[in-house]
């Protein structure tokens, strides 16, 4: 039985509908899983026309009601209650507001295991603090949602290689107080944990130091001799296939060009963003981990200045599907 899995079509102002549009209409990812779409009918078959592409879905009513085995997508023909039309290529609250509603709906259906994960295109930050959502990021307001008070963290994956951060959305000048053996052992479990999910019966997992050259033994910092390099002897003894720590300026092209490496648990935000981007900005992923439902989603923004173009590059959005149909898989076993 193939999984089925929740699709969201992203913010209406920008290229998610445009980048749905081009995903489904391969047949081979059709015929990977079975696919609900939650969104606007008539967002839907805008994104087909500006991708110029189409494939034919079915309007069903909830989710008991989608089309199982079959390469034919369901689609739950959600609109907002004042049923306007959407502004382009800027945010908005409206745009914000139908991104939170149809999160809600893809995440009562996950979480219940009526969808087995949820995909996601591209919403924009703004636009959903417009319609009140009170938290940094999209991922805390889904463990809001959830109820969920565990461990959760943004990996960031790039074809086979996963990352996850110890800080995540903090001032640089706050880091290093916030660099615990707990926190470190924690993402280095997490990002563990998701890769097992994704498939990887093994994850090999590098750690990052935090100063430059690694601190040089100890000439410029002590936390990787205080913190990190114990944190990851503790990671050891407690089973975790993990290394470290290393330099942050040689690891990436370590575990890319070696292969050597699963994951890398880096210390903070842009210690591995920008190396992830730059080795492959429409490429990236980011799979919320941690939380009790599998949820991908491309790296990359809404893209307001190329929407309608027909341009839109789907790399990213095919291996968030890719991850989600992985992870969706999982919960079927």
């Amino acid at each position: 039985m193939k999984p089925l899995i929740a699709v969201l079509l992203g913010d209406p102002a920008g290229i998610g509908p445009e980048l749905i549009a081009r995903l489904i209409a391969k047949a081979e990812n059709r015929a990977r899983a079975d696919l609900l779409i939650v969104g606007d009918k008539r967002e839907l078959d805008h994104g087909m026309e500006i991708a110029q592409q189409r494939f034919d879905y079915r309007l069903v009513e909830r989710v008991d009601d989608a089309a199982r085995d079959t390469d034919v997508p369901s689609l739950i023909d959600f609109r907002l209650p004042d049923d306007a039309p959407y502004e382009r290529a800027v945010s908005t609250e409206r745009g914000g507001r139908y991104s939170l509603e149809a999160f809600k709906q893809a995440l009562a259906m996950t979480r219940a295991n009526r969808t087995q994960a949820m995909l996601f295109a591209p919403v924009n930050k703004t636009s959903l603090h417009m319609a009140g959502m009170e938290t940094n990021d999209e991922m805390e307001w889904f463990a809001r949602q959830l109820d969920f008070s565990g461990a959760f963290c943004e990996f960031n994956v790039l074809d086979e290689l996963w990352t996850s951060r110890v800080t995540s959305h903090i001032a640089l000048k706050d880091v290093s107080a916030r660099l615990t053996q707990e926190r470190i052992g924690g993402a280095v479990q997490l990002i563990h944990d998701g890769l097992n999910r994704a498939g990887v019966a093994q994850p090999r997992i590098a750690v990052c130091g935090f100063n430059p050259h690694n601190g040089d033994n100890g000439a410029f910092g002590r936390e990787e001799i205080d913190v990190i390099a114990p944190a990851v002897e503790h990671a050891r003894a407690r089973g975790y296939d993990a290394q470290g720590p290393f330099p942050a300026d040689t690891i990436f092209v370590r575990a890319r060009d070696q292969k050597v490496f699963d994951g890398v648990v880096t210390m903070y935000h842009d210690q591995g963003q920008i190396a992830m981007k730059l080795m492959g900005f429409w490429r990236g992923v980011t799979v919320h981990g941690g939380l009790p439902v599998p949820i991908a989603t491309p790296a990359h923004g809404t893209a307001f200045d190329i929407h309608g173009q027909g341009r839109a590059d789907v790399g990213a959005t095919q291996k968030a599907f890719d991850i989600a149909v992985r992870m969706a898989q999982d919960r079927l076993a």
